[in-house]
């Protein structure tokens, strides 16, 4: 097979394990095996031929969770043309950017996003074709609609072309919370040695391992940290369409599943579920966060159900995984990311690019196979974060002398405050301590005495009585003073991106500070 693509993972597994299951739609749902995936991938992409995707062309997805968006990346990846998943919660303005930005000439979007797709199309002259994607109930009720009758279409031959791991398969658009969103060109190899790194989380991954995938998978974690992994090594996946934390909960019972990835947000609601009393988790060998730093005390309820609890760290831009902290050490090294994945190196710098001592404090740099060739048309963005083959991050921080690495925070949020340097991780991770809070975020606003002064924007647990100075004053006793925050400004939700990352740069702007970071 001269297609080493990540398209050519299914037709390997269809002759290996084809009547092993793939894909479950939802908790319950239809099961797709790999002998079925690899023909339904290969009628897709057949159509998808015969409707002009060339090699290198870019097929935009506006999709919920479900076995046809996993469908649709193989079969854009068999083509040797580019997948570029679209977060749906994103104005309609702001999808038109991407669709421009990328040069999307078809477009996937699910029947309930028809509104926002017309919207983001409109006088878009490079759309050639949009297909709806029926959403779980229309799946349950009314079948597969246009959708399927496309795919039918197509021939069940595999179509194969000549694919190297150095060819793009997906665009990965950055969350834009510092601006406009940048693509990040994630390449075949890059998503090959991403799954060989996530083998090497606690236990490894092997063929009779399930996860529920309940993150949105137009996000690099949803689909790098365990989805694609799991179909790498030939497991199943279950997918859902919106995750609540009782349902969630019910699909691991349901399923037997053995490894879950979510979001720091997402495992909280799991932790403060009065289900997980009941629950029964027997199956889950181990949970994952990633994507923000995950509140301690989050781990340590989750911990306390039974679970074997761990984090990892990466980017869209390292596709994702670049660390891991093993099941082991959570405990002994709370709060690190732990230590480099099997085909990453680290390296903490300077502002001049030189490496600093042994628990200094610098900008952490990554290199490795896993790591992205460059942002989509932006030469200039790619020239500042690749440099002599290490990827500039944009993360502070330190190592110690076991290797294990701890983050400090994003270079653009640390607080400069009289000539002392504040890390807002730090005081957020104090702050998640008082059994009133629920979520919390620590900003730096302009001050003309202290260049910038320390706020904390708190939502309250429900039915949280705590005064926002009475919470300052806790915290006060807690740090030392020039970390704690000067204003505590009590809000009911704060608002986070799709993927479960604060928005800061909203927070600052509220509160009447710039878009982004005092500039140093």
């Amino acid at each position: 097979m001269t297609d080493h693509g990540y398209g050519s993972w299914i037709t390997r597994h269809a002759l290996r394990n084809g009547q092993r299951t793939a894909l479950i739609d939802d908790v319950g749902g239809y099961q797709t095996t790999y002998a079925q995936l690899e023909e339904r991938t290969n009628r897709l992409a057949a159509a998808l031929n015969a409707s002009g995707v060339q090699r290198g062309d870019r097929v935009a997805m506006l999709l919920l969770n479900s076995p046809q968006m996993l469908e649709i990346y193989f079969a854009v990846a068999k083509l040797g043309a580019i997948a570029v998943p679209v977060n749906f919660r994103l104005h309609a303005s702001e999808v038109a950017y991407i669709l421009d930005d990328s040069g999307s000439s078809f477009l996937f979007h699910s029947t309930s996003f028809a509104e926002l797709a017309a919207d983001a199309t409109a006088g878009n002259r490079r759309i050639q074709l949009s297909v709806a994607v029926p959403t779980l109930a229309e799946r349950r009720n009314a079948g597969g609609g246009g959708y399927e009758q496309f795919l039918a279409g197509g021939s069940p031959e595999r179509v194969e072309r000549e694919i190297s791991h150095d060819e793009i398969c997906v665009l990965m658009y950055t969350s834009g919370t510092t601006g406009r969103p940048k693509g990040a060109m994630l390449t075949h190899g890059n998503f090959f040695y991403n799954a060989v790194n996530a083998m090497g989380f606690d236990s490894g991954l092997g063929r009779t391992d399930i996860t529920i995938s309940a993150a949105p998978l137009f996000h690099i974690g949803a689909l790098g940290v365990h989805t694609l992994p799991f179909l790498f090594v030939g497991g199943s996946v279950v997918t859902t369409e919106a995750f609540t934390p009782d349902a969630w909960l019910d699909g691991v019972a349901r399923h037997g599943v053995t490894k879950a990835f979510l979001v720091p947000a997402m495992w909280a609601a799991v932790a403060q579920s009065a289900a997980i009393a009941s629950a029964d988790l027997s199956s889950l060998r181990s949970g994952i966060s990633g994507g923000a730093p995950c509140p301690l005390t989050v781990i340590t309820a989750l911990r306390e159900a039974g679970m074997e609890f761990t984090e990892g760290f990466g980017m869209t831009e390292t596709a994702p995984i670049a660390a891991c902290l093993q099941p082991e050490d959570v405990v002994a090294h709370a709060g690190s990311i732990g230590r480099p994945a099997q085909f990453n190196d680290f390296r903490i710098v300077n502002e001049e690019g030189e490496q600093v001592p042994l628990g200094e404090v610098g900008e952490l740099c990554v290199r490795g196979p896993n790591v992205f060739i460059g942002y989509w048309n932006k030469p200039d963005e790619t020239a500042k974060a690749l440099r002599s083959g290490w990827f500039h991050t944009g993360d502070l921080a330190h190592v110690d002398e076991e290797g294990f690495y701890t983050l400090v925070d994003r270079k653009k949020d640390m607080i400069i405050t009289g000539g002392e340097n504040v890390y807002p991780i730090e005081v957020e991770q104090v702050m998640y301590q008082h059994p009133e809070v629920r979520e919390v975020a620590v900003i730096g606003v302009p001050d003309a005495k202290w260049g910038e002064r320390v706020v904390a924007v708190v939502a309250p647990s429900d039915g949280g009585t705590i005064e926002a100075e009475e919470l300052r004053q806790w915290t006060r006793d807690r740090i030392a003073h020039f970390k704690a925050p000067s204003e505590v400004v009590l809000v009911d939700e704060i608002l986070r991106t799709a993927t479960g990352k604060i928005l800061k740069r909203i927070l600052r702007q509220n509160l009447g500070g710039p878009n982004s970071a005092v500039s140093r």
